[in-house]
């Protein structure tokens, strides 16, 4: 019996947000520069999005790049940046072939117009896709995020359009960047780090939470199962008790 065979296909999580830890410090192991990690990174991405896929996951969010990343050397981030425009253009064709549609959350007006440009292309190549959503963080905050929906609602109220009665948690999720997207059932962190860094803050409110002591590119399929088969062993109670379950 393969490994994926112990997925219960009943339990699946519908969405999977993944944190993308340990490039540098993987890199640095080797005594290699830190891009040399994230190129490394990029293949744990297409080997993890390839097999989310395959599982039958519905969406797919990694935090690709933070607003707190702007403060990480230039050459670093302008590395980044270039790999995210390379990266792009050279997935296209298998997003297509794998049925991934790719959207993008954060603030993109601010990314290089070379990298929004890219994205933008993609999305609208793969917007005709529909077995699976791969979502990329970038230019993300949460705080941002929830901020940015406040500014929305307080308009439309100031405006006359929406009565402050009728704000409630379903309304302001809506006005948030994963409008129409269920939230993560399993958030996954590697690295061995133990924070959820700015990512997904309303979304996450239910979220199973995973730590893994491994550099995200040494993250496979092998390990994306196994993180699937702990969701699936764990009582999610909302609330309730154990009995009121049963």
């Amino acid at each position: 019996m393969s490994k994926q065979e112990h997925i219960d296909n009943s339990k699946l999580p519908k969405h999977i947000a993944v944190i993308m830890d340990g490039n540098g410090r993987w890199a640095k192991q080797k005594g290699m520069p830190r891009i040399f990690g994230h190129k490394n990174g990029v293949k744990a991405v297409k080997e993890i999005t390839e097999a989310a896929a395959k599982i039958g996951i519905e969406y797919l969010t990694l935090y690709a790049f933070s607003t707190e990343n702007w403060n990480r050397p230039a050459i670093e981030v302008d590395a980044l940046m270039r790999l995210l425009v390379e990266t792009i253009k050279k997935e296209i064709n298998d997003l297509n072939k794998n049925g991934i549609r790719l959207n993008a959350i954060g603030d993109i007006s601010k990314l290089p117009p070379r990298s929004k440009t890219a994205l933008e292309e993609a999305i609208e190549e793969t917007k005709a896709n529909s077995k699976m959503v791969l979502n990329l963080a970038l230019n993300y905050s949460a705080k941002w995020e929830i901020v940015n929906a406040v500014q929305k609602i307080a308009t439309s109220v100031q405006n006359g359009d929406l009565n402050v009665s009728n704000i409630d948690a379903d309304y302001f999720s809506q006005q948030l960047e994963t409008a129409g997207m269920p939230d993560p059932e399993l958030l996954i962190r590697t690295s061995g780090e133990k924070r959820i860094s700015n990512y997904l803050l309303w979304q996450l409110a239910y979220t199973e939470l995973l730590f893994l002591d491994i550099y995200w590119p040494d993250f496979k399929e092998s390990h994306l199962i196994d993180c699937i088969i702990e969701y699936q062993n764990r009582e999610r109670r909302f609330g309730k008790t154990s009995e009121q379950l049963t």
